[in-house]
């Protein structure tokens, strides 16, 4: 472990540069920092984010995978979350981001359990992306209890 975590300071030749950050990246980067919220990155949340990212995107599945593994690198080198922010809420429609809000929640609960860790990323994040407070708080009234009918 020590090891890895000196390999990453001082990078390694291999490594590929990190893509330049776009708005379909940091939206992605946003889903990967939510499924990292509590320190557990669980398959059912890598799914979810695959899902999300082709279904918003048009994406086929091997696209999608490769979409999360540039925001899984881009999340990992440690740019702050209000760059993110920034960069979704400079060039994305209101009703978008009113999406991915809805994303950051589906993730959330990928694992059928939102941790405090997760929740704590949530609280202010509908603010942050400029969404209204009725909005935010309807998605997170609606995220509130994960459907448990068939």
């Amino acid at each position: 472990m020590f090891n890895a975590l000196i390999a990453r300071l001082k990078g390694h030749p291999k490594d590929k540069p990190l893509p330049a950050l776009d708005v379909r990246l940091a939206m992605a980067a946003l889903l990967v920092r939510m499924a990292k919220a509590d320190e557990h990155y669980a398959f059912e949340e890598i799914a979810e984010i695959d899902t999300i990212l082709a279904r918003a995107h048009g994406l086929n599945p091997v696209e999608a995978a490769k979409l999360r593994a540039d925001a899984e690198r881009i999340e990992a080198a440690g740019p702050d979350t209000a760059d993110f922010i920034a960069e979704v809420q400079g060039h994305t429609p209101y009703e978008d981001r009113a999406a991915l809000f809805g994303a950051l929640w589906d993730v959330g609960l990928a694992d059928r359990a939102l941790q405090p860790q997760e929740e704590a990323f949530l609280t202010g994040l509908g603010a942050a992306l400029g969404l209204s407070p009725a909005d935010a708080a309807d998605t997170a009234r609606r995220h509130d209890k994960p459907d448990t009918q068939p």
